[in-house]
């Protein structure tokens, strides 16, 4: 069972999980966030559920979590007043936020993988799927929906990248409340830093990605191309030098080793 108040002893936000709403069930925190029913309208709102029936990550692949072991919670921002350049950062942002309070509080090496997920060695711990909900040509709401593998001790088969957890690289029980309240706190530092100064995010983000420079395979829908992952430009898409040297941009797809 997550400890709420230990959690709030330790949350040090100003505004970022301050509203915070336990769930014992839902389908999914985006899902719960984003719909107008709920009426979830404070900025920081964080949405945490211990079990989610219908968790999914990226192109609705599902996301599968064992009760009450690990973090599944989405944060809300309201973007009206913000000034987000674009939102492939936020994916980006929340990445390199997940990754950096793994190693602050646990002393893991960890890894990011373009677009949206995070590593220790080859195996994915967290995954990160950002949702929107535009007004014209401008998005005004969104969903950072994380997921992050933290007490859970097996795994089913059948994943694109295998799993681990954080109690699995430790050999130990990991408190979610002290992981959560260090990632939000490190969320709404990097949320500031984004709006001010976004190309130091891309500049954090890259020492963290192992790919960079190496042979990548991509599929984007039903396109599937090779080339070395050159970079990543001010927008936190992918740079792609295919095989007659041409740069290309990336904008989605998922990314493999080739």
């Amino acid at each position: 069972m997550f400890e709420i108040e230990e959690f709030d002893i330790k949350l040090e936000t100003e505004y970022i999980g301050r509203n915070f709403i336990y769930l014992e069930e839902t389908e999914s925190t985006n899902s719960f966030v984003l719909d107008r029913a709920n009426e979830i309208k404070t900025d920081g709102t964080v949405v945490f559920s211990e079990f989610q029936s219908a968790g999914r990550g990226r192109l609705y692949r599902k996301w599968v979590s064992s009760r009450g072991q690990n973090l599944t919670f989405t944060i809300f921002l309201d973007l009206k007043d913000r000034n987000i350049p674009d939102p492939q950062l936020l994916n980006l942002a929340a990445s390199l936020v997940v990754a950096k309070s793994i190693e602050n509080l646990h002393m893991i090496k960890t890894s990011v993988k373009w677009p949206n997920d995070v590593l220790i060695g080859t195996r994915k711990v967290a995954g990160i799927l950002c949702e929107s909900v535009s007004q014209g040509d401008k998005m005004n709401r969104v969903a950072i929906g994380i997921g992050i593998n933290v007490n859970q001790a097996n795994f089913h088969s059948g994943y694109l990248v295998d799993p681990t957890s954080i109690r699995m690289e430790l050999k130990q029980y990991v408190s979610r409340e002290k992981l959560l309240a260090e990632l939000l706190l490190n969320f709404e530092d990097t949320l500031e830093k984004l709006e001010r100064f976004p190309a130091a995010i891309v500049e954090e983000w890259r020492p963290f990605c192992k790919m960079l420079g190496d042979k990548i395979n991509i599929k984007a829908g039903e396109e599937e191309i090779t080339g070395i992952f050159a970079d990543i430009n001010e927008k936190g898409h992918l740079i792609l030098l295919d095989s007659n040297e041409d740069k290309r941009i990336i904008t989605f797809g998922d990314v493999s080793a080739s």
